[in-house]
């Protein structure tokens, strides 16, 4: 008879505190670092210390002692979804500044969406945004300084667009876009002619939800 051998215990999880730090979260303390310079809590010679243990922080614990005495506002990246639904009569978002969370969701309905990301301040590395193109579909407008990657997108039957150059900035956001083009598509570019004129100011030409 074989003899039978116990299996090997699963091996305990880390503490949360104990994980790996990524890149994001390394730059995601750095702003914090830098924005706390400015606003004089630390002062230069201090930043200079904690920007260089920052960079070679490994874990969750040693990013966290970084911070540790500074004020910890709600950042983006821990606010629920932003979620924009197309409806009947359509929906968009922009070209206005508005507040960019890491999680955004856009579902085209009837009347479509349309984001603009041309006038935002968006200090995130990157941003997630889930589309689905529904039957009216939905338009991200991105500067041409962000870059987007679209390789987790479900084309589906409307088909995705992807008119975003590779040529990304340092420190700018990237669009991470997921989702499923539907019936209606989804499309996402940098700013048209028209768009452009309105950027700088000489067209009195309103966006709207028309054109892709």
């Amino acid at each position: 008879m074989t003899a039978q051998h116990p299996e090997p215990s699963p091996r305990p999880a880390a503490p949360s505190g104990d994980l790996r730090a990524s890149h994001d979260d390394r730059e995601a303390v750095v702003e914090q670092l830098r924005d706390a310079a400015a606003e004089g809590r630390i002062d230069l010679d201090e930043l200079d210390a904690r920007l260089e243990q920052a960079l070679t922080s490994k874990t969750y614990n040693e990013l966290a002692a970084l911070t540790a005495d500074l004020p910890s506002g709600q950042s983006p990246t821990s606010q629920p979804p932003l979620v924009i639904t197309g409806g009947t009569f359509g929906a968009s978002r922009g070209p206005e500044c508005w507040e960019v969370p890491g999680h955004v969701i856009a579902r085209g309905g009837v009347g479509g969406v349309k984001l603009d990301f041309t006038r935002v301040e968006c200090r995130l590395t990157e941003v997630a945004v889930e589309a689905y193109g529904e039957v009216s579909g939905v338009t991200i407008v991105v500067p041409d300084a962000w870059a987007a990657d679209t390789s987790g997108m479900d084309p589906g039957f409307g088909g995705l667009t992807d008119k975003t150059t590779p040529d990304r900035l340092p420190g700018t956001p990237l669009i991470r876009l997921t989702g499923s083009g539907g019936a209606g598509g989804v499309v996402i570019r940098h700013p048209n002619r028209r768009e452009r004129r309105k950027l700088d100011g000489n067209s009195p030409d309103s966006y709207g939800l028309s054109g892709k």
